[in-house]
Parts: structure tokens; C-alpha cells; sequence
């Protein structure tokens, strides 16, 4: 039996493919529960990895993150919502609102007003 992946995302040590059917799946270095898939990375539509931390954008505009998270970039804020695309800095992450808004963690430094919403851990 085959599983069709839509989409593969990868990290320092790590991968993520998306299946078809809004699965996850992790493979490669685990130190830092990267590949460990959330429990809440459901009806997924799109992935982001980067060195240490994964995402995965669901269907209803949620995001799940998990792995390591010295810089909040797992934190999740409330304001995160209605998202449709997601990426995966060394150490923040970044979620376009279908506003057209950025909500961004942490280390987003030097990005023009107005843009980004930064969020404290």
C-alpha cells in the first residue's frame, strides 16, 4: 500500500512529509521531539520545519507547533488565527493571516512596522 504525500518540509536533521489525508510524518533526529508529531497536528494542509521545531497549519486556520523552544517559537499565540501559510525561522516562527497581518515569535527582528506582530514568550 502506497501513501500519497502532498507536501515535504525539512529541517537541521529532521523531515516531515504531508499526506494526502492531512496526516503527519516525522523522520531523522529526534533530540528535541521534532519528529514526534503533535497530538494536535490534525486535518493538516501545509508543513514547516526548521532546525529543531516543526509546523503544521490545519484546515480550520489552526497551528500546531512542537520540538524544541528556547525562543517561544512553539508558543502558539491566541492571536494566530485564520491562518493560511505558515514558515519556520532557526529560532521563530511566522503565520500569514488571511488579512494579510503577520504574527511572528520573538527573534523577528528588523522587519518593516507594521508588518509583524511580535509576540513575548
Amino acid at each position: 500500500m502506497f501513501t500519497i504525500v502532498v507536501a515535504v518540509a525539512a529541517g537541521a536533521n529532521h523531515s516531515l512529509a504531508l499526506r494526502a489525508d492531512g496526516t503527519v510524518v516525522g523522520w531523522g533526529w529526534n533530540g528535541y521531539g521534532q519528529t514526534t508529531i503533535s497530538a494536535s497536528a490534525t486535518n493538516v494542509v501545509a508543513i514547516a520545519a526548521c532546525y529543531y521545531h516543526s509546523l503544521a497549519l490545519r484546515a480550520d486556520g489552526t497551528v500546531a507547533a512542537w520540538g524544541a523552544n528556547p525562543y517561544g517559537q512553539t508558543n502558539v499565540p491566541p492571536e494566530a488565527c485564520d491562518v493560511v501559510a505558515i514558515a519556520a525561522g532557526s529560532g521563530h516562527s511566522l503565520a500569514l493571516q488571511r488579512n494579510g497581518s503577520v504574527v511572528g515569535q520573538l527573534l523577528v527582528r528588523g522587519v518593516p512596522a507594521g508588518l509583524v506582530h511580535q509576540v513575548d514568550k
